[in-house]
């Protein structure tokens, strides 16, 4: 805690030296990347978890509190916000594709790091770490796409320096399971959400995902003190996000918040003139969905949107109007197939099932064997021991062909709407209906014609 102290007292210093300097040359950009992880930091309400670092980030950066990936799983996601497309749009949906059967980018389509390298940036996907720090990047990358030989310039944290601007992502793989963090959270003590029954087995899970958090955070500073120490912190911009939500049985791989809602901090650092619509500290409740990343990251190297990207900037002179809905879609993850389209605005979520007649927990041979609290709900149910509704949601033979949810009144997404009678959720229902319908059409997604 201390080495972060003294990173954000440097900046400080820095900012104080240079707020009258004429204008930077092009930023450098840092993307940090979680792994399977929602908005679970301090200074985003969670307890239990220990994050200064990030809390430190977000109180001298922009915290965004809407903003969902458009795909609940790692390798559609992934494949979406490195390229700024719909992963539906790329034929990128299933996860995983084999590599035989890995489509092509289209002609106009290609990977972020492409298009800044075009423009001159240098480009990483770090996995060689300075030894001191004690770990290694992931190197992750997980597309369903046919990708260049060499997307990134380097994978070694020590070419940055020499080469700038750079563009680098940093890959964490902490809060994906298994879980392998030093033990802090009180497991008695954490709050899970009520579609879980309140079982030890519930809470040690919950409390160990924490954990991973807590030392995700742990290494995020250190590598905000490295940044430092080479020099770098007074013109990179860093962006904090995760490539899907919580690592939980109705967390990844399903259209809930839970699966799609993440985290994002932007940080703009002091010695660059900022946006005029930036403001450090601040918390901001626009609707993004990750693709728009791809968008901003151009906009910050001054690189023009390409026409067919679909991600849209949200900062500074480039951004783009407001999105009144954000899109995602599920397909099959590794054997099992079940297909969901969501359409989520600011207070409603909408999902339709295109296989429905089936159950949430269809087997799944990588939650059977990561997730304890998958098993546990099988025994609990088994034993006529879930009692509440919203649990036995989770066990039920068949999942309904549609959901509606009022996230204001309900965010944990417990009472299904979509039969309600009530006006205003059959408004909702309507127009969300009619929105995805469009946005399938718009983004000639495939799910009206893939595997059942």
């Amino acid at each position: 805690m201390i080495r972060t102290c003294c990173f954000w007292l440097l900046l400080a210093a820095l900012g104080a030296n240079a707020r009258a300097a004429d204008p930077a040359p092009r930023p450098n950009i840092l993307w940090l990347i979680a792994e399977d992880f929602g908005p679970h930091l301090a200074c985003y309400g969670a307890t239990q978890v220990h994050t200064p670092n990030l809390d430190a980030l977000a109180a001298r950066g922009l915290r965004y509190t809407r903003c969902f990936t458009t795909a609940p799983v790692c390798s559609p996601s992934r494949s979406a916000f490195n390229t700024g497309m719909y992963q539906t749009t790329l034929g990128a949906h299933e996860h995983r594709t084999a590599d035989p059967d890995k489509p092509p980018l289209a002609p106009g389509v290609r990977l972020l790091a492409d298009w800044l390298h075009a423009a001159g940036y240098f480009t990483a996907n770090i996995v060689e770490l300075p030894p001191a720090l004690g770990f290694q990047g992931t190197g992750k990358t997980d597309w369903n796409f046919i990708a260049p030989k060499k997307p990134f310039d380097t994978s070694r944290w020590s070419d940055l320096k020499s080469h700038q601007p750079f563009y680098a992502q940093l890959n964490f793989q902490e809060t994906h399971r298994k879980f392998h963090a030093p033990p802090r959270a009180d497991p008695t003590q954490v709050e899970i959400p009520p579609y879980y029954p309140d079982h030890p087995v519930v809470r040690q899970d919950w409390a160990r995902y924490l954990d991973a958090a807590s030392e995700l955070d742990r290494k995020i500073g250190l590598v905000f003190e490295q940044l430092a120490a080479d020099g770098l912190a007074d013109n990179t911009i860093v962006v904090f996000f995760a490539d899907n939500g919580q690592a939980h049985v109705r967390g990844k791989q399903f259209c809930y918040d839970s699966g799609l809602l993440v985290p994002l901090i932007v940080y703009w650092p002091p010695t660059l003139r900022p946006p005029a619509d930036f403001q450090a500290g601040a918390t901001s409740d626009r609707l993004l969905e990750a693709i728009d990343l791809a968008a901003q990251t151009l906009a910050w190297a001054g690189v023009p949107k390409p026409p067919a990207m679909q991600g849209r900037a949200f900062l500074g002179p480039a951004a783009e109007p407001p999105r009144d809905v954000a899109f995602a879609a599920r397909d099959r993850c590794d054997e099992t197939v079940l297909r969901f389209r969501t359409a989520r605005d600011a207070r409603y979520r909408y999902i339709r099932n295109y296989t429905p007649g089936k159950p949430l927990m269809l087997p799944n041979n990588y939650k059977e064997r990561q997730y304890p609290v998958w098993r546990l709900l099988k025994q609990l149910d088994a034993a006529g021991q879930l009692t509440v509704p919203s649990q036995r949601f989770l066990t039920a033979p068949a999942m309904p062909p549609e959901e509606l949810y009022d996230t204001q009144a309900d965010p944990h997404e417990t009472i299904n709407l979509a039969d309600s009678h009530d006006a205003a959720h059959l408004e909702a229902l309507t127009r969300l209906r009619a929105a995805l319908d469009e946005w399938i059409k718009q983004s000639h997604d495939p799910v009206a014609h893939v595997e059942k």
